[in-house]
């Protein structure tokens, strides 16, 4: 969906990673979790810290800040895990996104999302649905089907469903 396709409110659940603030739209999201023990997977990603045993689901966790080239996610009161729903080669595909702090859930009218910046031809911003104002600063919203390729979710689903299946029903 482009911001030419958000045509009514929506509403969003932002997130930080460092100083930045981003959202996702809520209807990807299935839970919130603290982030407590995650199973690490050996040859995985580097962003892929491991997986979490989500009531007899195995769910791989990323760590949004590793994917998106910066530091690696500390563990502090405020750190959780949004588990959301994909859809990757037309299998829905549950994965958890690490993020530092969880802000709140946001009403943006169309009007107040302006299209993601382009920053030349070699960096990727399709993942960047739009930029959302609110309060007087800039909220990166994210499409978080494009944030992972379609190779490194097949790779992640596969580990995931090797280790016990991670796949929603």
């Amino acid at each position: 969906m482009s911001v030419a396709g958000i045509t009514e409110t929506t509403q969003y659940l932002t997130f930080k990673l460092e100083d930045e603030v981003f959202a996702l739209d809520v209807a990807k999201v299935r839970e919130i979790l603290d982030f407590d023990t995650v199973t690490k997977v050996p040859q995985t990603p580097d962003f892929m810290r491991g997986v979490i045993n989500l009531r007899g689901s195995v769910v791989p966790v990323m760590d949004m800040r590793l994917k998106f080239g910066m530091t690696k996610t500390d563990k502090t009161v405020n750190t959780c895990i949004i588990v959301v729903e994909i859809i990757a080669e037309d299998e829905t595909v549950v994965l958890g996104a690490l993020a530092d702090s969880v802000q709140e859930v946001i009403d943006l009218e169309p009007e107040q999302i302006e299209p993601a910046p382009r920053i030349g031809t070699k960096i990727n911003t399709d993942f960047i649905l739009g930029m959302g104002k609110h309060n007087g600063q800039f909220i990166m919203i994210l499409d978080i089907g494009k944030i992972f390729s379609s190779a490194e979710l097949t790779a992640v689903s596969d580990d995931a469903a090797f280790n016990g299946g991670a796949r929603a029903a």
